[in-house]
């Protein structure tokens, strides 16, 4: 059974979104959680990507009009995301937007086994993929990368 908040939630998030070129894409009020979480995913009504920057700056707007409309009285964290931004990274944008973000490489090692690492990324180039992994930095030849893939921080 749905939240019965998450009516209003979903007309004063879609509202917000329609004024700032946005799209409400998805919603959810995770109150199992503590404080509750908001979480929205947004796409640009054009149907343009949706940036880091865009999530932070909806983050922004939709933060200030939940604010004032009072609809949560109790403590929340809001969450802003695209539903286009996939765990696994393949563009070059991709590999732009989420440098400095965790993720787990899988590739062929020297003697062509599959190995995983996990580490923060740092850049890919057209020969190597480059990651932090606990403050030492490895290359990685671009053409024994099997997948890379957003993960989450460790605890």
């Amino acid at each position: 059974m749905p939240h019965p908040l998450l009516p209003d939630l979903e007309r004063l998030s879609s509202d917000v979104a329609v004024s700032n070129g946005f799209t409400i894409c998805g919603i959810q009020l995770l109150t199992h959680l503590n404080p509750m979480t908001l979480e929205v995913q947004i796409r640009h009504s054009n149907g343009a990507d949706v940036s880091l920057d865009d999530c932070a700056r909806f983050s922004s707007v939709l933060g200030e009009a939940l604010e004032t409309s009072n609809v949560l009285s109790e403590a929340y964290v809001l969450e802003i995301s695209s539903p286009g931004i996939g765990e696994i990274l393949s563009s070059d944008r991709d590999f732009q937007t989420f440098r400095g973000f965790p993720v787990e490489v899988e590739f062929r090692d020297p003697k062509d086994v599959e190995t995983r690492l996990e580490g923060l990324l740092l850049e890919r180039d057209a020969d190597t993929l480059q990651i932090n992994i606990r403050g030492r930095i490895k290359r990685l030849a671009r053409d024994r990368v099997i997948q890379v893939r957003l993960t989450s921080p460790s605890s």
